[in-house]
């Protein structure tokens, strides 16, 4: 079984709308989002869900009025100025603000305060018109994201294992993170989404250092490569000094956009397409 995660050095770059399009050719394979703090592979793939799954969140306190005496030490010592004192006098805690660390919860003398874990997160096991499909989906101000995309590929794995899949393709999160850690972590390939502008190179550069910590193969393609020459082309000597290979280079056109509006990969919107024709390339050099 082969695990492919495709990865942007930073959002924007069309890696989610590149992820849908090879999911629409793709055989054998089972599909995984582990961005999970804007998941929004589901909006393409458009999943049925089968079976919906809390996972805890981060511990969150709050105060018992009944037994607070009000002695403040709580708001003294809370490092993420979390605790507030309301309208009626009374000390509150934002969830929001909350760390989770609990230290209210250990110094609070009347034993006012507990403290209980988030259950806004949840993971999904679902099937989409392509196949099973593992997303999650996390609250406002949630944290513990790189353990949900731990535990979104840990049930993606099972499932091909059930399934006798050969190949696994994450959707992952952009940016160097704790999620995109958790991401490529026993990652086989990693698919490089390059946007031609400075902060695209900037931000790839610093992606490509990460995923070489793990020596894991990259291979790249660059999106929009029209829309700056200039900066593609630096894209592309940067690709050729680091020796990884660039697979395609994706024109600027609206059809993505009319395809997202319609709720489908650009394969299945425009199947004629410059773009489409890329993608379908992409996928034979992955499975090369």
């Amino acid at each position: 079984m082969k695990e492919i995660t495709v990865l942007s050095g930073k959002g924007g770059t069309g890696k989610t709308s590149i992820t849908a399009g090879l999911a629409s050719i793709a055989e054998d394979t089972v599909f995984c989002d582990s961005d999970v703090d804007a998941a929004d592979l589901h909006l393409i793939l458009k999943p049925k869900i089968l079976n919906k799954n809390i996972f805890d969140g981060a511990w969150v306190a709050s105060i018992d009025q009944e037994l607070c005496n009000h002695c403040g030490l709580c708001k003294e010592h809370c490092r993420f100025d979390a605790i507030h004192i309301n309208e009626h006098e009374q000390h509150v805690i934002n969830a929001y603000q909350c760390d989770g660390c609990r230290l209210c919860e250990r110094i609070c003398p009347a034993q006012a305060i507990t403290s209980k874990r988030s259950v806004k997160n949840f993971w999904y096991i679902s099937k989409s018109r392509f196949g099973t499909m593992i997303h999650a989906e996390m609250g406002p101000g949630e944290e513990n994201s790189g353990k949900l995309v731990s535990q979104v590929r840990k049930v993606a794995k099972e499932k091909a294992k059930e399934q006798k899949a050969s190949i696994i393709l994450n959707d992952g999160p952009p940016g160097i993170g704790c999620p995109v850690i958790s991401a490529l972590t026993g990652s086989q390939e990693v698919l490089l989404v390059i946007e031609p502008s400075k902060s695209g190179l900037h931000d790839i550069k610093r992606l490509i250092s990460l995923v070489q910590q793990f020596k894991i193969p990259m291979k790249a393609i660059i999106n929009k490569y029209d829309i700056n020459l200039e900066i593609s082309q630096e894209i592309e000597d940067y690709l050729e000094e680091e020796s990884i290979p660039l697979v395609e280079k994706l024109c600027f056109d609206r059809k993505f956009v009319d395809a997202m509006i319609q709720g489908k990969s650009i394969v299945e919107y425009a199947p004629e397409s410059e773009n489409a024709k890329a993608i379908q390339n992409i996928w034979r050099n992955l499975n090369h």
